[in-house]
């Protein structure tokens, strides 16, 4: 014998069991189209608003450049902890995961790098500023000079300073081979 509960899930009950099937909540997500009719690509509608928004890229692109700027900075002159550290990393952080998006690729390898140099050394204050340095002057470059497309330049100099970088962090993480483990672990950016 089935019966309807008031959320539409259907039971069946037999001597030793019950069936219940829940409702199909996902059936209202489903849009039928009839023959004739254009079907509606979410994928395609994203790409289209992205490349209406394209025109603005290298502006955000430049203005998180001049943030990533200015937290280096910030953090030369108050020290590499705290609030200094904090926006440093998401600054480098966010460049990271937009660079790709934007359309500048080979910028996302240098932006993790330096993620990596910020969350793997184990006392930030023993960083080299020029190291640092290095990583947000290569990004800034990257982005004047609108690397979209790499001739070989961007993407040797991601890779050295991610060399750069690892040498550093093996180095002060000698004694924690938990975190040398993840260091050696591939990067998960795009383009690297």
């Amino acid at each position: 014998m089935s019966k309807a509960k008031k959320d539409h899930e259907v039971v069946a009950t037999y001597a030793d069991h019950e069936v219940i099937v829940p409702p199909n909540k996902l059936k209202k997500a489903v849009v039928k189209i009839s023959s004739g009719q254009p079907a509606d690509d979410p994928l395609a509608r994203a790409e289209q608003a992205l490349a209406e928004l394209s025109s603005e890229f290298n502006v955000w692109m430049e203005n998180e450049c001049i943030r990533l700027d200015a937290a280096r900075n910030a953090a030369r002159k108050t020290g590499l902890s705290g609030e200094a550290f904090d926006i440093l990393f998401r600054a480098a952080h966010d460049i990271k995961g937009q660079a790709a998006t934007f359309g500048f690729p080979k910028v996302a390898p240098v932006a993790d790098s330096l993620c990596r140099l910020l969350e793997f050394a184990p006392e930030p204050a023993r960083i080299p500023p020029t190291l640092i340095d290095q990583h947000v002057d290569a990004a800034r470059a990257m982005v004047r000079e609108n690397a979209r497309k790499d001739d070989g330049t961007a993407a040797a100099l991601g890779m050295r300073l991610r060399n750069v970088t690892d040498e550093f962090l093996k180095r002060e993480n000698k004694d924690r081979p938990d975190v040398l483990e993840l260091i050696a672990a591939p990067s998960l950016a795009p383009g690297n």
